[in-house]
């Protein structure tokens, strides 16, 4: 019988032992030294808040892995040797493998900054984290955030639950700006101020300062700002974790390099999720997506070609989601931070609210591209299919409530929101009732 060794137990590994298991009976083994059962890492920060408990966060009862034959192995792998196709162990035996799943994840970034390691330092991506974090922030005066992506503004949220006020650096111009465009990081940077946290924009991060007991007790800016904190998260972004990989004969670069299939250099060797870089990337993706859904996506894909129907990995059009503090992002396709050749653009945004959506065409032939969405939640079935069919903004924009995701009793804008297209662009392909009543003509 063929055994499958996954290491990593988030959602990319586990996706891929449960559908190796519908699939067929190998024997299958999953192993994490981060904790004994997987758990939805997107909740990490709503056990800190008070909204779930660990147990909470656990999709599967702890029954689940032996009803399904799935074997947990909560260990440290210190070594893969992939021509004995062996994994060393920390603690336990060395394990044999058949097939091998590297699903390690990624590393919180550190840049070498002085007095990085000192204690109350701490990322925010493991459940180590979460704990180092709950012990660390505990009567604290204040806090301090370097780092200004989705785990940042998290953390920052996290924070002023507590009511610990803190100071958040970001070396970019607006936040998140290397991702979203100007108007809606500009909008998101005003929304977290509002929130009462100490936003720092075109801040970097100089040294790290202790107290005498080894303890972060103030960061320094590259300006010589001295500010004060008894906490610091360092949210830079993340790396893959190549570390086994590096280690071995499996080929490397930023991350672990797959083709279409997720196959390494090295026979029955396979590597998915967030430590997966794909050598010849799908057009229109990044040769490394680090977000939840790839995760599953990869897991499925691989465990229909361990298991004899060998598939490649085709993720179809880009979306993602997230949240920052009462806003709720979505984005279907592609919204660059800058207009790229032949790109029109269409933004709307709501007069006192933080809601916007923001549109991209093909200048030529009004193609739709991509949208990006906040305060408003839109069908990600209908968005995938409109970007299929390669339809106009035009259409898009006419047919808003088709998308329409929100409950029942929210507020509706796509009147508004097509008022202000036909104002931007007059000669849009809207039907006529549906343009007369924009226009308000009755």
């Amino acid at each position: 019988m063929q055994h499958v060794a996954i290491i990593g137990n988030g959602i990319a590994g586990i996706t891929a032992a449960r559908h190796i298991r519908k699939n067929s009976d190998f024997e299958i083994t999953v192993i994490s030294a981060e904790s004994e059962h997987f758990w939805s890492r997107t909740a990490l920060m709503y056990i800190y808040m008070g909204h779930m408990k660990y147990e909470h966060t656990k999709p599967y009862e702890d029954w689940f892995w032996e009803k399904n034959n799935i074997n947990l192995v909560h260990d440290y792998v210190e070594r893969v040797d992939t021509e004995k196709k062996s994994i060393v162990l920390k603690n336990g035996e060395p394990l044999n493998y058949d097939k091998l799943i590297l699903a390690t994840g990624a590393q919180p970034n550190k840049f070498g900054w002085p007095g990085q390691d000192l204690e109350g330092v701490s990322g925010m991506v493991s459940l180590q984290d979460l704990e180092y974090i709950e012990k660390y922030t505990k009567n604290i005066e204040r806090a301090a955030i370097v780092g200004g992506g989705l785990i940042g503004v998290e953390l920052a949220e996290m924070l002023h639950s507590r009511h610990i006020p803190t100071t958040f650096l970001v070396r970019e111009k607006a936040f998140w700006n290397n991702v979203l465009p100007d108007e809606e990081a500009k909008m998101i940077g005003q929304h977290i101020k509002k929130h009462g946290i100490d936003l720092r924009l075109k801040t970097d991060l100089k040294e790290i300062l202790s107290d005498e007991n080894g303890r972060v007790r103030a960061i320094v800016t590259a300006d010589g700002e001295e500010i004060p904190c008894q906490f610091l998260g360092l949210t830079p972004g993340v790396h893959p974790n190549i570390d086994l990989a590096k280690a071995s004969d499996i080929e490397v670069d930023k991350g672990i390099i797959v083709n279409e299939y997720l196959q390494t250099n090295s026979p029955d060797v396979y590597a998915i999720g967030d430590c997966a870089q794909r050598k010849e990337p799908v057009p229109g993706r990044g040769p490394i997506e680090q977000v939840w859904y790839t995760g599953r996506m990869m897991g499925e894909t691989v465990a229909q070609t361990i298991t004899g129907n060998k598939t490649a990995y085709t993720p179809g059009h880009w979306f993602n989601s997230a949240k920052f503090f009462d806003i709720e992002y979505q984005t279907y396709g592609r919204v660059w931070g800058e207009l790229k050749e032949n790109e029109a653009d269409f933004f709307w945004k709501h007069d006192t609210e933080d809601i916007a959506i923001h549109c991209v065409m093909d200048s030529r032939d009004k193609t739709f591209k991509g949208i990006n969405t906040f305060g408003i939640r839109l069908r990600h079935e209908v968005f995938d299919q409109w970007l299929k069919t390669k339809v106009s903004l035009d259409h898009v924009i006419d047919n808003l409530e088709e998308a329409n995701f929100d409950p029942e009793f929210f507020k509706k804008h796509e009147s508004s929101i097509k008022q202000a297209y036909l104002q931007a662009f007059p000669e849009a392909k809207i039907s006529i009732k549906k343009r007369i009543k924009v226009l308000g003509i009755f």
